[in-house]
């Protein structure tokens, strides 16, 4: 299935790339999307899709817009 996977920040470091189209088998989480693009799975981070936060347990669809940020903080 194809997904547009977007990485914000220092991640773009970890990855390699800040926007990429990727090809995964079915029923790819959310969790094994992230260690998929490169990034350490205890690496603070929020993941959202088509806008939405997810978990690391959601299942992927076809066609998502998934969203991988570093948390920040601060004002």
């Amino acid at each position: 299935m194809k997904v547009l996977v977007k990485v914000i920040g220092p991640l773009i470091y970890k990855t390699g790339f800040s926007e990429k189209d990727l090809d995964l088998p079915p029923r790819t989480t959310v969790a094994e999307l992230v260690t998929i693009i490169g990034i350490p799975a205890d690496r603070p981070r929020i993941t959202t899709r088509n806008g939405k936060a997810v978990l690391p347990e959601d299942e992927i669809e076809e066609g998502d817009k998934i969203a991988v940020s570093p948390i920040y903080s601060g004002g």
